[in-house]
C-alpha cells in the first residue's frame, strides 16, 4: 500500500495524455495517476466502462470538458466506486440541435479526408486570447489532434453526440466534488459550471481567471494547488 489516492485523469475532444502532464508531476506524491485514451470508444458509456476496467477498487476521477461527460457517466454507473470528482470546463446538459448539427458538419467533412485537428481558426475558442501568440501551446494541441486523428475525433464526436443528458444525475452524487472552469472559457461558459454546482449536493465551484477552456494547460500552477486542494493536500 503506498497511501496514495487512485486517481483518474480524463482528457477532452481531440486531447491526449500529454495534456495532463503538468498535473502528472504535480500529483505524483499525493495520487498513482491513470490517463485514460479515449481514441476508440464511439460512445460516453463505453468510455466510462474502459475508465472502471482501467482503475482499481474507488479512486478520484477528473475530467475536462469530454472527459467530464465521461466522468458523470462513471459516477452514474459505478457511484461506490468514486471517492471524489472533479469536473472541469464541462457541462451536464446534452448538444444543442446546433451544436448537433454543426458537429455532423465536421464529421462529414472529415469522411471527405478533410479531417483539419485543432487548427488556428479553432484555437481563440480553446485558449485565453493572449494565449495565442503561445507557439508552444497551439502547437501542443495541434499535435495531440494531429495524433488523435481523423478516426479517432469521428468517433469522439459521435460519442458527444449521443451523450445521455446528465442533469437527472446530478442531485444523486454524493462524493465531494470540484467544478472548476476558466472565467473566459468560451466552450463551456460558467453558466454550465454553475447549473453543475448547484446540482451536486457536495460540491465547491472555482473559477480560474485569465483562463479558457483548458486550465490545465494553460494556468498549470492554479489548477494544480485547486488539484491538491481536492486531494486532500
Amino acid at each position: 500500500m503506498t497511501g496514495k489516492t487512485s486517481l483518474a485523469l480524463l482528457p477532452g475532444l481531440l486531447l491526449d495524455r500529454t495534456f495532463w502532464r503538468h498535473q502528472e508531476a504535480a500529483l505524483a506524491d499525493l495520487a498513482e495517476i491513470r490517463v485514460a485514451d479515449f481514441s476508440t470508444q464511439d460512445s460516453i458509456e463505453a468510455m466510462a466502462r474502459s475508465v472502471l476496467e482501467m482503475m482499481p477498487g474507488r479512486f478520484a476521477l477528473c475530467g475536462l470538458s469530454m472527459g467530464g461527460y465521461v466522468a458523470l457517466a462513471v459516477a452514474h454507473l459505478a457511484p461506490e466506486r468514486v471517492e471524489r470528482l472533479c469536473l472541469m470546463d464541462t457541462k451536464a446538459a446534452p448538444d444543442s440541435p446546433e451544436n448537433t448539427a454543426r458537429r455532423r458538419g465536421l464529421l462529414e467533412l472529415a469522411a471527405k479526408g478533410q479531417f483539419k485537428g485543432v487548427t488556428p481558426k479553432l484555437l481563440p475558442l480553446l485558449i485565453h486570447e493572449a494565449r495565442l501568440g503561445d507557439t508552444d501551446l497551439t502547437g501542443d494541441l495541434m499535435a495531440q489532434a494531429e495524433r488523435i486523428g481523423r478516426d479517432g475525433f469521428a468517433r469522439q464526436q459521435t460519442a458527444i453526440m449521443t451523450r445521455p443528458d446528465a442533469r437527472p444525475w446530478l442531485a444523486g452524487i454524493r462524493c465531494p466534488t470540484l467544478v472548476m472552469v476558466g472565467r473566459q472559457d468560451a466552450l463551456t461558459p460558467m453558466e454550465n459550471a454553475t447549473e453543475l454546482a448547484a446540482g451536486i449536493p457536495d460540491s465547491r465551484l472555482v473559477v480560474i481567471d485569465d483562463c479558457g477552456h483548458l486550465p490545465p494547460l494553460e494556468r498549470p500552477e492554479e489548477t494544480n494547488r485547486q488539484l491538491r486542494r481536492w486531494l486532500g493536500a
